[in-house]
């Protein structure tokens, strides 16, 4: 499933303006479904927040949690849960969260249309 989001500084996008979605890739929801078996609690979500920082002005960051809080965001595919914060929503629109293993480790990442740049491993951009 996937979220609209109103990344138009709170004007709704919708099919008429093209529609700006987040998309949560079919390996991150796989590995979220394997940390819920692995943790037994089928609750838990990925939570993906962006702070200042990094290498290049901004940094993703990933977390699990149990909650979704009033102002957050979130987007359910195959029976879990993806939940962005209100802050780091307008940053992501258009974004994909994907989850990667490669010679760098295993990791979930953020492919986000609108950074200019990004550092070396990815985990940090500027808009």
């Amino acid at each position: 499933m996937e979220v609209i989001i109103d990344a138009n500084f709170g004007m709704a996008l919708g099919p008429a303006s093209g529609e700006v979605m987040l998309e949560f890739s079919d390996s991150a929801v796989k590995k979220l479904k394997a940390i819920q078996a692995e943790e037994g609690n089928t609750e838990l979500m990925l939570r993906v927040s962006v702070y200042g920082g990094g290498c290049s002005g901004f940094q993703y960051t990933f977390s699990l949690d149990e909650e979704v809080q009033p102002a957050d965001k979130t987007v359910e595919k195959d029976g879990v849960t993806l939940i962005i914060d209100q802050k780091s929503y307008q940053l992501l629109a258009g974004s994909e969260v994907d989850y990667r293993e490669g010679l760098e480790g295993a990791m979930f990442v953020v492919n986000n249309p609108n950074a200019t740049s990004t550092c070396g491993c990815g985990a940090s951009f500027s808009i």
